[in-house]
């Protein structure tokens, strides 16, 4: 994996760290070191051993499946409100998923020891962070069946949805080539899905930059399984 410089800064808007008991907070991040994820950083290659978990505080993160060894299907996107490395929660040190860095940015990144031994230590850690996964397995659970049952269009406004939550703004870089590798359809299908977002004003799309034009419209568009994702969070933080 490519490294990446260390740079250290305050206390980060990682929304997992946050919700945790101030002092745990802050020795959890003393524990850690501040790094810039660059654009197209593998984290973590599937199968492979864990060696960091990462804390996004702006940056987000793709997690994707292999597909008969030659390609890859996203299962997961984890911004700010969200960990890379969560099977270790499980006490599993290898991980089923391609963490790939979809949004630069800066994030909180501790090793896998350090980790494991601070959920050894703290009881408020393993309860929120079980919290955390059951919420991963709804998330991914439902992914499976946004994927099987849903149209592209509705979907793909989904996914833009989830990626301007992460990016926190309304403008973001991507390609249409990207969006079909992400969704698991054709180019065609992706082109045909924005085309018809954008004729109907909810976003601007040119030479891969794009702009949310009407958030509420974007809603509406999307399939169900957006504001579902966003329920099962909103569990997580309201057991805290």
């Amino acid at each position: 994996m490519t490294p990446m410089p260390t740079v250290r800064r305050a206390a980060p808007p990682n929304r997992l760290l946050a919700a945790l008991p101030p002092r745990l907070s802050a020795r959890l991040i003393a524990a850690s070191d501040g790094v810039d994820l660059k654009l197209g950083t593998v984290l973590n290659e599937a199968n492979a051993r864990i060696a960091h978990v990462y804390f996004p505080t702006e940056g987000f993160v793709s997690l994707m499946v292999p597909v008969d060894g030659t390609s890859n299907l996203e299962v997961g996107l984890v911004g700010n409100e969200g960990m890379v490395g969560a099977p270790l929660i499980l006490g599993m040190d290898r991980s089923p998923l391609r963490a790939l860095v979809q949004g630069a940015g800066p994030a909180w990144r501790m090793s896998a020891r350090a980790f494991t031994r601070e959920l050894g230590l703290s009881a408020a850690l393993r309860n929120l962070l079980h919290r955390y996964m059951q919420v991963r397995i709804s998330q991914l659970a439902q992914t499976a069946a946004c994927t099987r049952f849903h149209l592209v269009e509705a979907r793909l406004a989904r996914w833009l949805l989830m990626t301007q939550d992460r990016a926190h703004g309304d403008v973001f870089h991507v390609t249409h080539e990207f969006l079909a590798f992400m969704l698991g359809v054709r180019r065609v299908g992706v082109t045909r899905a924005a085309t018809a977002l954008q004729n109907r004003k909810l976003i601007s799309y040119h030479r891969g930059e794009v702009s949310v034009l009407n958030r509420l419209g974007m809603e509406a568009a999307s399939c169900s399984c957006y504001q579902a994702d966003r329920d099962s969070y909103a569990s997580l933080l309201a057991g805290v």
